[in-house]
């Protein structure tokens, strides 16, 4: 059995250990916090944008998992094990990211709303970015084709990049006016995803 097709059957088992993890953590230490990312998609949003966008996100990711299995399925491209583990750690990293964010701010949620008693949160990673689960979640789907044993899939990264910045800057516009002290802490930190780029 070649690398490939071993890191193809691997790589399902390393995002359920990752899933199952978080929901452990989130289940016993901040149960809200979990309720909150479990009622996720489109129709769980309430603006009507974000449905738009959260369907667009949904396509995009399944672009993400189906490219790299149609790439294998016919041979297109010859990833070496090492740029397979490389998109391991890509995973890792980007899962870790999500796991820090969800450590500092209790209120993260899958929607874009406003919690009772909500704050700004501005310690951790919001010191650095604004939005710092959109990068780790950028970080682990670019990790996703070559983990996969794919070059073409990492193709599929654009879309879902497009949708994530549509949706974080549709966020912001939300959070300036609907959260108390979010305006401030956009001008105290100025980047959205990557520290002294954007």
């Amino acid at each position: 059995m070649d690398h490939l097709l071993l890191a193809g059957l691997g790589f399902p088992l390393r995002i359920f250990s990752f899933i199952a993890c978080d929901h452990d953590l989130s289940h016993e230490k901040d149960p809200e916090l979990l309720e909150r990312r479990v009622n996720a998609g489109p129709g769980a949003e309430k603006e009507k944008s974000q449905n738009i966008i959260q369907s667009l996100a949904s396509v995009s990711f399944l672009a993400i998992i189906i490219f790299p299995a149609i790439d294998y399925r016919f041979a297109l491209s010859m990833v070496p094990s090492y740029v397979s583990l490389a998109g391991d750690v890509l995973v890792a990293v980007g899962f870790f990211i999500v796991f820090l964010v969800f450590e500092e701010n209790s209120f993260t949620s899958a929607i874009i709303e406003v919690g009772a008693g909500q704050q700004v949160i501005s310690t951790g990673p919001y010191a650095y970015v604004r939005h710092p689960m959109y990068i780790g979640a950028l970080v682990m789907l670019l990790g996703v084709p070559p983990a996969l044993g794919s070059w073409w899939g990492i193709f599929a990264i654009i879309p879902i990049t497009v949708v994530i910045i549509w949706r974080l800057l549709d966020e912001e516009k939300f959070l300036a006016k609907n959260l108390p002290g979010y305006p401030g802490y956009q001008k105290k930190v100025k980047y959205r995803l990557v520290p002294f780029i954007w």
